[in-house]
């Protein structure tokens, strides 16, 4: 959701053209924010769980390393999104075709970040952190189902303002927005060599 304000706000402050209109916006809130967040409600239980101390309930909801990964993945779906509607609209895309790329990639970029969201921590690269929960797979093919709708059909294409894409548009989409999952997947890896250290350095 902040990346999606984001994306909306940087084209403002701008003063361009949005690289999404407002029913647009609303179709990403209605498939995204619902869908994919209910995915993670049938998570199961992570390893350990029960041996962790009790949650301070003095500290705040947000831990600092939540309001850190909210920011650091904001600011790369907010890159990927923006500068891909800025570059079709560079190659002499219609707005139409540059705003169907622009939501999609937000969408793809949303669907990558489910899987590495799974885990706070803990690396998602592995065959548990990929298939361990069959509903978030379900939710992706849905999801992606729907996008297909929403750029194909008709209908549609009418309600919304999209047009059909081309598999080259996918390739980019799906290039861009993979980074989201790489990049974040490191951000874990340093995280977790830092808890490391810092208790290593209390146990001695």
């Amino acid at each position: 959701n902040v990346a999606e304000a984001l994306v909306v706000v940087t084209a403002v402050a701008q003063g361009l053209v949005l690289p999404m209109s407002p029913a647009q916006i609303l179709w990403v809130n209605m498939i995204t924010a619902v869908t994919l967040a209910l995915a993670l409600g049938f998570e199961p239980g992570e390893p350990g769980n029960m041996r962790r101390p009790p949650r301070d309930p003095q500290l705040a909801l947000l831990s600092p390393l939540l309001l850190w990964r909210i920011l650091y993945v904001s600011l790369i779906m907010v890159a990927g999104t923006y500068g891909m509607f800025m570059w079709e609209m560079a190659h002499g895309a219609l707005l139409e075709q540059a705003r169907t790329v622009a939501v999609n990639t937000l969408v793809v970029f949303e669907t990558f970040y489910l899987l590495n969201t799974r885990f706070i921590t803990a690396a998602s690269s592995s065959r548990r952190g990929l298939t361990g929960n069959p509903y978030v797979l379900l939710t992706i093919a849905l999801v992606l189902g729907f996008q297909l709708l929403f750029t194909y059909v008709p209908l549609m294409q009418k309600l919304f303002a999209t047009t059909a894409l081309h598999a080259s548009d996918w390739i980019r989409i799906v290039a861009v927005t993979s980074s989201v999952y790489v990049l974040v997947e490191i951000e874990k890896y340093w995280q977790r060599r830092r808890d490391a250290r810092q208790s290593a350095t209390i146990s001695r």
